[in-house]
């Protein structure tokens, strides 16, 4: 009869069933495992080139009756649910990762200040240190209006090798000797490994510029150093990239890490770069680290700091970082987006009366 036939094929389909289910989770398993041995090498999840090969491989040895095409997307989405099943252990294991919705990192610093406590912390201070009287100016006004952290910046990586690279030690010297004078914290830039064990002697918090953010050799240095650490966000780079630049700096013990939105490259042209500031509640959501977003970096303009500055706030930040100089129009870098000190007493004034929520995300 051919309803006890089509019966009898349906039992054949169950049982196929449940075949093809046990290879696919035997499958799952033995590339959960590929991928656990490929991220303790840091080699990537995703290999396009041994993906074409079993493609091919599946094709070649397709006897119907499905058509190559089928076979093919049949198999890609088996690919891409097994690179899913990977990725998501591999973020498990991932130091930085939130585990928890508390799972929150709180930063103290020398003087007692804490980041990411739920408080706003404004990091302020010129592009460079130039002189001594430049930066003691500087440091009168931070101490005047309550903020703790000082830019000190000794190195500067231009695009120019002519333009100015900033004083090496001398520098440090004298951001360290104007915070000492004001009880300010220092945050200065650090451009190679060989450099930590002179700027440790200067220096609260090491910062790792947008062109530092993949230097997988800085940050694995920076794992072992007993000072927070910045980490500033390339232009190009995505949060992924940041979050894993992060972890290998975690992974070398130091967990003390602040994470810095400085936006990004579009085709815009009224502004240095687009602030993106949607990433700061994506990497609060992602990662447990404080999040700080510098509001000159992005714009390249003073007079975007103010709504820039409420923005930060609004959008669940830690703290923001902009740049002020006693007269920045005859700065030695960056000279068109550095405020004037009574723009920074607005911008402090404006920063103060906007909310911050209590959660990013």
């Amino acid at each position: 009869m051919p309803e006890q036939t089509i019966q009898t094929l349906r039992r054949q389909i169950d049982e196929i069933n449940l075949q093809i289910l046990e290879l696919l989770n035997k499958r799952a398993a033995i590339a959960s495992e590929i991928g656990r041995l490929q991220t303790e090498l840091g080699v990537q999840l995703y290999d396009p080139q041994r993906e074409a090969e079993m493609l091919n491989a599946l094709q070649l040895a397709n006897q119907g009756p499905f058509s190559n095409d089928v076979v093919k997307h049949l198999f890609k989405e088996i690919f891409k649910a097994s690179l899913a099943l990977e990725e998501r252990e591999a973020r498990a294991k991932i130091i930085v990762q939130r585990k928890a919705p508390n799972d929150t990192t709180v930063i103290t610093l020398p003087d007692g200040t804490q980041i990411g406590n739920g408080s706003f912390e404004v990091i302020a201070g010129a592009c460079a240190v130039e002189s001594f009287e430049q930066m003691d100016a500087v440091g009168a006004l931070l101490a005047e209006e309550g903020v703790k952290i000082m830019r000190g910046m000794a190195f500067k990586p231009r695009t120019s090798p002519y333009d100015f690279q900033g004083l090496g030690e001398n520098g440090l010297k004298i951001a360290r000797q104007v915070a000492n004078k004001y009880g300010l914290v220092v945050v200065s830039e650090i451009m190679d490994a060989s450099q930590i064990p002179m700027m440790s002697d200067y220096v609260d918090i090491f910062w790792v510029g947008a062109r530092n953010m993949q230097n997988s050799f800085l940050l694995k240095a920076l794992g072992k150093v007993r000072q927070p650490v910045i980490l500033k966000r390339h232009f190009s780079a995505t949060l992924k990239e940041l979050i894993y630049s992060a972890e290998y700096i975690a992974a070398g013990g130091n967990t003390q890490i602040i994470l810095m939105e400085r936006g990004i490259r579009t085709f815009n042209e009224e502004t240095r770069n687009t602030l993106d500031i949607g990433a700061v509640p994506l990497l609060k959501m992602e990662t447990h680290l404080p999040v700080i977003v510098d509001i000159s970096h992005s714009a390249g303009r003073r007079d975007l700091a103010i709504p820039f500055g409420r923005i930060a706030k609004a959008s669940g930040a830690d703290g923001l970082m902009v740049e002020v100089h006693p007269n920045p129009a005859v700065a030695m870098s960056d000279a068109k987006q550095q405020l004037y000190f009574d723009q920074f007493k607005k911008l402090m004034v404006e920063v103060r009366a906007t909310a911050r929520p209590e959660r990013a995300f």
